[in-house]
């Protein structure tokens, strides 16, 4: 582990205009001791926006990589690991190796800059074009800006380049959202746990930094989440996506599989919309944890994005220029598949509709099936009554050995076991013809890998294994779609004017699941899991808390007339594989 000095903070601001200048050492990772000169730079509104920069030695200009969060760069001694989710920094004196300045800002409210932190407010993404217009300026600059930095990082990535300063040369936003309203506050239109956790994390650094003076952050976004509860002007001021064809400069998007409950979706639509040279990069991390080591790493950065900063801040030839426009690791694959654009070609949605069971392969409420088959008109319907007697963590029980049985308290539909391997890569629709008793429902969804089990476990009742592979989510008042930002098989929903639905009147619901890559393989079962809620035990910081509206029933039709169906969009070269009656 690499570590830098920790020492006093050198008192003498230069007072000025443009920024007054101290020195502090900070740990951080790194080969050799290396001091942080740590600045306050003026905004245009006369509040000072503080950063650590971080310069190679024996180098006079150098480009800048900017990385700007509520994290503090007093906490960038923390080693990146899973209790420290927030180091989502990379390898600082890595760079600084490399010819690269690193500059880490506090956003304004936040660590030791002046100002009210209001979460990437209007007035904080115009900090951002202020200080990369500040650093072009620097003796040590040669006046080219490129963005690093994952998650929150990620996002002021997006915004920096939407408000495009003119030194902004490219951005690398690695596991990034675009729309907090519906990719972590309100999925589906459904309030999330998310937004309290990570508000008391940002509240908790900075109160309680690895160096430097506490820092209260009075603002209350938690309670600014729960006053918002659609897509209104608060959340239309803090999402890029409405406007990231403004992005003109390249863009290298990198997300991860295994983040559909908060990123994954905006690194793959914010490809999609950014207007510039841009390339899609999606790799297969299972979770948080393993995102944040992920881009810790230095093996990271020097084969993905030490190629593309080469190239867009240094103007050197490198092998970025000549990879294709989309690589994605193909999960369960065990490789990185390679296409000219997202979703891939060569891929044909094919359909599996919801049936009555049993599949005789896993305990459930129903047990239904899901066939290739088209359903008859006595196809039949499943109700689903709520909340569950023996859920105990959200809708997770315990089963008979006592331990957390996630599939036994709610609905599965399940294949017969495939026939050949089946290759899934791109988005994915669920349509539901559903009824409730209640004004207004929601519809919690989850795709799994069920693994083929011996006969005899199965006669002992025991569960088989199963791995999430991706989610969906959405309110019923919600289900208004937005046909201009929507695409083939992936609805985007307006969450503007949400509709109560009438009780006991059939609607057709069309949700929104996570794209993914994933092998299917021979022998095993795909899996449809419903429910009206989740649980901490499955969905951990990203579960949702039920209220006591959700009260009642809810009925699944699957018949001729009502034939509610998984779109699944295969690759040509599987397509044929089958799951039967």
């Amino acid at each position: 582990m690499r570590a830098f000095w920790r020492g006093s903070v050198i008192q003498g601001f230069l007072t000025g205009l443009v920024f007054a200048l101290s020195v502090i050492v900070l740990p951080a990772q790194a080969d050799e001791r290396v001091a942080a000169k740590i600045v306050n730079i003026r905004m245009s509104d006369g509040v000072n926006i503080a950063a650590a920069i971080y310069l190679p030695k024996n180098v006079s200009r150098a480009p800048a990589l900017l990385a700007a969060s509520p994290y503090r760069f007093d906490n960038d001694g923390l080693p990146a690991v899973a209790i420290y989710p927030i180091q989502e920094l990379g390898p600082i004196a890595w760079y600084n190796e490399h010819g690269y300045a690193y500059v880490h800002m506090d956003v304004r409210g936040t660590g030791r800059s002046g100002g009210e932190y209001q979460y990437q407010s209007s007035r904080e993404q115009r900090d951002l074009y202020e200080v990369v217009e500040w650093i072009a300026k620097q003796s040590w600059s040669t006046g080219k800006v490129g963005g690093v930095g994952q998650s929150y990082y990620a996002r002021s990535q997006w915004f920096a380049a939407i408000q495009a300063p003119p030194h902004l040369a490219c951005i690398a936003p690695y596991d990034g959202n675009i729309d907090t309203y519906r990719q972590s506050a309100y999925t589906g239109g459904i309030l999330g746990a998310y937004p309290d956790y990570w508000y008391t994390t940002v509240r908790n650094i900075n109160q309680r930094p690895q160096v430097g003076q506490p820092r209260e952050v009075p603002w209350d976004y938690s309670l600014a989440v729960r006053r918002h509860p659609t897509y209104d002007a608060f959340w239309r001021e803090r999402a890029a996506v409405d406007n990231l064809h403004k992005v003109k400069i390249p863009v290298f998007s990198i997300g991860v599989w295994g983040k559909v409950d908060l990123h994954l979706n905006g690194n793959i639509i914010g490809f999609q919309r950014v207007s510039g040279p841009k390339k899609l990069l999606v790799l297969g991390g299972a979770n948080v944890a393993e995102a944040v080591a992920e881009y810790a790493s230095v093996a990271f950065h020097e084969k993905y994005l030490l190629p593309f900063y080469d190239w867009c801040l240094k103007g050197e030839q490198t092998a970025y220029q000549n990879e294709p426009a989309v690589r994605y690791v193909v999960v369960n694959g065990n490789r990185i598949q390679t296409a000219d654009a997202w979703p891939p070609k060569g891929v044909s949605y094919q359909t599996f509709y919801l049936k009555d069971g049993p599949s005789d392969s896993v305990t459930s409420l129903n047990d239904g099936l899901l066939s290739s088959d088209k359903p008859d008109s006595a196809g039949g319907k499943t109700v689903y009554a709520y909340p569950n007697p023996g859920w105990r963590i959200g809708v997770v029980g315990p089963g008979p050995d006592g331990r957390p049985d996630p599939a036994r308290r709610v609905l599965t539909f399940v294949t017969r076991p495939l026939e050949r391997d089946m290759e899934v890569a791109g988005p994915i629709k669920l349509v539901l013809y559903a009824s409730s008793t209640q004004t207004d429902t929601a519809f919690f969804v989850k795709l799994s890998d069920q693994s083929a089990q011996s006969e005899d476990e199965r006669n002992k009742k025991i569960q088989p294994r199963a791995r999430i592979v991706t989610k969906g989510w959405l309110k019923a008042s919600h289900r208004a779609i937005d046909p201009a930002q929507s695409l083939e098989n992936a609805p985007y929903y307006t969450n503007v004017n949400p509709q109560p639905i009438e009780p006991g009147k059939t609607y057709k619901f069309e949700i929104a699941v996570m794209p993914t890559a994933y092998l299917f393989k021979k022998g095993s079962r795909i899996r449809l899991e419903l429910a009206n809620g989740d649980s901490g035990v499955t969905d951990t910081v990203f579960s949702h808390p039920y209220s006591p509206q959700q009260n009642g029933s809810d009925t699944i039709l699957h018949d001729a007339q009502n034939p509610s169906q998984l779109i699944l969009p295969v690759l040509e070269a599987t397509t044929s594989a089958q799951a039967g009656n």
